[in-house]
């Protein structure tokens, strides 16, 4: 099944990065977002309880890295509280 659009973490998420225009803080929430993105594609769906202990962060944490990556269409909660991977196309680098 093949999906037009496409979001790309390296452009609209991580470009900023390379240009230092962004603080310490800032840096490591993406890579974080990245890393529960990852996660819960190559463990199908999770729930926020497993995402918070797989990093070690708070609940509060795992729901604000959910928040970018459903804002940007990458992921769902079919049921409350349980997380999968839309069909949106993500190149990651």
């Amino acid at each position: 099944m093949e999906v037009t659009s496409r979001f790309r973490f390296t452009t609209s998420l991580m470009s900023p990065l390379r240009s230092g225009f962004l603080n310490q803080s800032t840096t490591r929430m993406l890579t974080r977002v990245k890393a529960v993105y990852m996660f819960i594609r190559e463990n199908g769906p999770v729930t926020t309880l497993e995402i918070a202990e797989e990093f070690g962060i708070t609940d509060r944490t795992v729901q604000r890295d959910l928040n970018v990556l459903e804002y940007n269409g990458l992921v769902t909660s079919p049921n409350r509280g349980t997380w999968k991977i839309t069909e949106k196309k993500v190149k990651i680098s």
